[in-house]
């Protein structure tokens, strides 16, 4: 079959070579990938919102199945237009992605259906959310309703930096319309754990867990990012953990969002607060995660394909969903900078080692051709992989890899799975 791959990013790029190991395949494409996702695939210069173009791509290629890996094409409704077009796609339409899309959404939604989760309020008026902040205790946490490339959130420790904070999300609109709507919640503590899950719109079967480090800084200090690394599988992710989420989280979720006529399709991904009153959500992405694809996807033991058409097909309930009994860390390797201001384009050497070692791996995430060289386009630009046989040994691995790669202005931070050791 032919597969086309939506989206630019190391977790477009994990999904590539995920699709290239099945024997279903015989042709990939990608729109609009990157200098790695290149090797798997025939990139096309179509931006992920270009919505017209990709079905008119998707047509002319003959192209039987479609994998949308981002966020804003999914919450903009690219699988309902490529359906509508006949074309076979794997992600969840526009209602249903919505989960992603508004957390005012999922927060009531949550709400309503009795999954764990923090309390919370909803503001669309500034002046009521600054009311709400002077009665309310700290730290506490301000969110961008909408989609904010994962930096949409503000965590406040003193009634100044709430109030700031209210200026910066919905006066000074720093992340654009994402800020029309706010969420104030309070602040859990504890250990976070990702867990991805493939859906049906009826069936769950989660992937095996992971933990993302979000902050630019060695020690979580610095701002957001869309993610610094990443290890699989979590150490705190205990089957007692395990059991709780399966019973009152992961299929609640999927039911809820039926019985709101919004049957899911696709990847959900929970991010979870291990509390000292149990696990609850933090929030939902309507797609895999971006760095946790990378530590995940590679040590998935099923035919991705079989997979994919068995979500699509409401079959996912005959699927035996494996993982390998092993581990995997990813160190994002950044540019110098990110994510505020950054240089683009310097050459990047070393990445023909990787072809060298089983069990290691290059995802790209701002990567382009600059003629038959490869260059950074990012702030994010490489993604080191590594498996090995335990936490320990993947993560000395990783960063073993790291010293591979060479660019200008070549940024990292060393703890990646540090906590590793603490477990």
């Amino acid at each position: 079959m032919k597969v086309l791959i939506v989206g630019s990013g190391g977790r477009e790029h994990a999904i590539a070579y995920c699709v290239a190991k099945s024997d279903k395949v015989e042709k990939i494409y990608c729109t609009p990938g990157n200098a790695g996702i290149a090797e798997y695939a025939e990139c096309a210069p179509i931006g992920a919102m270009e919505f017209d173009k990709i079905t008119a791509f998707a047509k002319e290629k003959e192209i039987d199945l479609v994998i949308v890996g981002m966020d804003d094409p999914l919450v903009g409704g690219l699988v309902d237009e490529l359906e509508a077009a006949g074309v076979r796609t794997f992600g969840p339409r526009k209602n249903a992605a919505i989960l992603e899309g508004s957390k005012a959404f999922s927060k009531d939604l949550m709400k309503k259906y009795n999954i764990p989760t923090a309390a919370y309020e909803n503001f669309t008026d500034p002046d009521q959310a600054i009311a709400y902040l002077e009665t309310a205790k700290f730290p506490i946490v301000l969110k961008a309703d909408g989609l904010a490339l994962g930096k949409g959130v503000l965590i406040c420790n003193t009634l100044e930096e709430a109030k700031e904070g209210v200026r910066t999300i919905m006066l000074d609109k720093k992340f654009g319309s994402a800020g029309n709507e706010m969420v104030i919640e309070e602040f859990m503590t504890g250990r976070e754990v990702s867990v991805l899950s493939f859906v049906d719109g009826n069936t769950i079967k989660t992937m095996t867990s992971a933990q993302d480090h979000k902050r630019a800084g060695d020690g979580d200090t610095g701002l957001n990012t869309g993610g610094m690394g990443t290890f699989s599988p979590s150490p705190f992710y205990t089957k007692e953990v395990e059991d709780f989420c399966n019973k009152y989280i992961y299929q609640a979720t999927v039911d809820a969002m039926k019985a709101e006529g919004r049957p899911f399709k696709g990847v959900i991904f929970f991010g979870l607060m291990l509390t000292e009153d149990g696990p609850k959500v933090l929030e939902y992405n309507a797609r895999f995660g971006d760095p946790e694809a990378q530590v995940v996807l590679p040590r998935m033991k099923n035919d991705m394909i079989e997979v994919v058409e068995a979500c699509i097909d409401g079959t996912l309930d005959q699927v035996d969903l494996q993982f390998e009994d092993n581990a995997a860390v990813c160190v994002v390797l950044a540019s110098d900078g990110y994510p505020v201001a950054y240089d683009k384009e310097f050459p990047i050497s070393g990445l023909e080692e990787f072809k060298k070692h089983e069990g290691y791996y290059c995802f790209h995430a701002g990567t382009k051709f600059d003629g038959d060289k490869i260059v950074t386009n990012g702030g994010r630009v490489l993604g080191v992989t590594a498996k090995g046989k335990d936490l320990k040994e993947a993560r000395a691995n990783a960063y073993a890899a790291t010293e591979w790669v060479q660019f200008d202005n070549k940024y990292m931070r060393h703890d990646i799975g540090k906590a590793i050791d603490e477990a």
